[in-house]
């Protein structure tokens, strides 16, 4: 399908991006990598009157480590094939580096940006899905100023996000893993690379063998990604030390009362309450078996 006409303007800078955001106001929509939005697009999904393309800005590209606050800073522009490559990632925010090899194909991974991916907000996307069970920081600028804000506030809906008019996400920051983190991420996918039927994003703290702290979030069910609060108290006291059934066997039934999944063109809501509790038990028997 052909995608309607539409102006298309490249930006050299923020303070350009921001002026356009300004003159056009809500007919225009930021171009990062493509891989998302220009599908959309051609499938008539969005049709913005004017694509404003910020892949040229290399402010925005890169990934930092600041040791003081620990913490890794990724620019929103920074493509999923450098995060899967980026030795920081690996070292100090390993959930996001064992969710990148599920993220689409090699090429799209070329192109695609994590940025795009934050900002679309798209239910059934790896990253969203990290950045709330690490709840993320998502930083925003606009002309004049910038301001933070956490996962849990960022994603508000399908395809929605706390982003303001006048407003471009220009980067995400992660807390680095402590050493008595364990994380895991995992999806259920009809071929790899498809979107997901069901996914999660476990992020425990642990006191010697016991969980002291969990953070479990699930992609693929609801219209954003969710954070499974009854599961996650379920597994606070849980010794972490063997697999035993009845670990994930309470975590599951916690688990029914956290989500409401909705039915798609690949599976029924019911199935994916199962899937989500098929792929939690799995992930936290593996899990426990790497902690022996």
């Amino acid at each position: 399908m052909k995608t309607e006409d539409f102006k298309y303007i490249k930006a050299t800078s923020l303070e350009e991006v921001f002026a356009l955001q300004a003159k056009y106001g809500e007919n225009a929509q930021i171009l990062a990598g493509g891989q998302s939005l220009i599908p959309m697009i051609n499938l008539r999904m969005t049709s913005p009157a004017t694509l404003i393309d910020i892949s040229g800005l290399q402010d925005l590209k890169g990934i930092t480590h600041q040791r003081s606050p620990g913490r890794v800073a990724i620019g929103a522009l920074t493509t999923h094939a450098q995060i899967l490559n980026s030795k920081t990632v690996t070292e100090h925010v390993p959930l996001l580096a064992q969710a990148v090899p599920h993220v689409a194909h090699l090429a799209i991974r070329n192109s695609g940006t994590i940025g795009g991916s934050l900002a679309l907000a798209d239910p059934a996307a790896e990253y969203p899905c990290v950045a709330l069970a690490l709840n993320a920081q998502v930083v925003l600028k606009r002309k004049g100023g910038e301001r933070r804000v956490s996962a849990e506030e960022f994603f508000q809906g399908l395809y929605k996000t706390a982003i303001e008019p006048g407003e471009v996400l220009t980067a995400v920051e992660f807390l680095e893993a402590a050493q008595n983190q364990r994380t895991f991420f995992t999806e259920l996918a009809r071929r790899k690379g498809d979107y997901a039927l069901v996914g999660v994003a476990i992020n425990l703290t642990l006191q010697g063998s016991v969980i002291s702290s969990a953070r479990l979030a699930f992609m693929a069910l609801e219209d954003r990604p969710v954070l499974a609060k009854q599961a996650m108290k379920s597994l606070v006291g849980q010794s972490f030390n063997s697999t035993t059934p009845r670990l994930s066997a309470n975590v599951s039934d916690a688990l029914r009362k956290d989500i409401s999944p909705w039915g798609d063109l690949q599976v029924t809501g019911e199935t994916k309450s199962h899937l989500a509790g098929v792929i939690l038990g799995r992930a936290l028997f593996e899990m426990a078996a790497q902690n022996v």
